[in-house]
């Protein structure tokens, strides 16, 4: 009744919400898909898309509709990667999410190692937020996820990367009236400036400095953690800094990072995938490699 064909055709337009941008992507004109759609809409008996003119919208039975065709679609590219499997690692197509507070520090020396060791292998990568990576981790498309724990979602298992100090980042002029090595108790004081709701380092700077019920955080916020940095430096408050950002955020200047008292807080770094996947050998071995290129970035340099 349905094909494999036509559910990767509602899949790009259920992504793109145009039939031109999914025709594209799908390389087949656009009364092809149209064609397509309309039969699986025949089939199904429903309207699945709600057309516009400036483009469409999933209707009610063809959200759920989606849901299980992602579904479907990420178990099939999971036995394709099965099929394609064989005793040499890490080639083909590589789908990679990380969350945004890392991504920047970690990205430019992995993708350089990935290149020169694996040439073999394809990489593309997906910058977000840790609910919006494992949404598209789900539904098979990424194949696999660097964040950080607790990771609840059914059917994922985890390969850790290792822990990653946090540093209290503050502005370079305040930076002698704070006693090191710092206690999160005497944060009290201070204005702590946030990423916004949905970024995982919010939770956890929240929950090493332990002031989200004590007092009203500060007003501001922001999307970046190179933001939040330049947000610091130009005195507006004090946040919290994973070790992988201090050597590229602190050549900008106008920051000095102290480092906590012991225990000293961190977050576990983690790499995600999904149990179905079969890539468990490829992920092992990109693994290590993620673990050397953050290791290299959280050292302290000379000078």
């Amino acid at each position: 009744m349905f094909t494999f064909r036509q559910f990767r055709y509602f899949e790009a337009l259920a992504e793109t919400l145009h039939f031109g941008r999914a025709a594209k992507r799908l390389n087949i004109s656009q009364p092809a898909l149209s064609a397509q759609i309309a039969q699986m809409e025949a089939d199904f008996g429903a309207t699945l898309f709600e057309r516009r003119p400036s483009g469409v919208s999933l209707t009610p039975e063809g959200d759920t509709v989606a849901r299980r065709v992602r579904r479907i679609l990420a178990e099939v590219r999971d036995l394709e990667a099965l099929a394609r499997a064989g005793d040499e690692l890490l080639v083909g197509q590589l789908r990679l999410g990380i969350i945004a507070s890392l991504a920047p520090y970690l990205l430019p020396g992995l993708l350089a190692e990935l290149t020169r060791s694996f040439p073999r292998l394809a990489v593309g990568v997906r910058e977000n937020v840790t609910a919006q990576l494992a949404d598209e981790l789900s539904r098979g498309e990424l194949d696999c996820v660097v964040q950080a724990l607790p990771v609840e979602r059914k059917g994922v298992e985890t390969i850790r990367l290792g822990e990653e100090p946090f540093l209290l980042a503050v502005p370079e002029t305040a930076a002698a009236r704070i006693r090191v090595p710092v206690s999160p108790e005497a944060l009290g004081g201070e204005r702590l400036i946030l990423l916004e709701e949905g970024h995982c380092l919010r939770d956890q700077a929240l929950d090493v400095c332990r002031i989200a019920e004590a007092r009203d955080l500060a007003s501001l916020g922001a999307t970046s953690l190179n933001t939040l940095m330049r947000m610091v430096a130009g005195g507006l408050g004090v946040t919290l800094a994973p070790a992988s950002a201090v050597e590229a955020e602190g050549r900008a200047g106008g920051i000095a990072f102290l480092p906590f008292r012991e225990p000293a807080p961190s977050r576990t770094l983690v790499l995600a995938y999904r149990s179905s996947s079969g890539r468990r050998s490829d992920f092992e071995r990109l693994a290590e490699i993620i673990r050397a290129c953050l290791f290299e970035a959280q050292a302290p340099k000379p000078g």
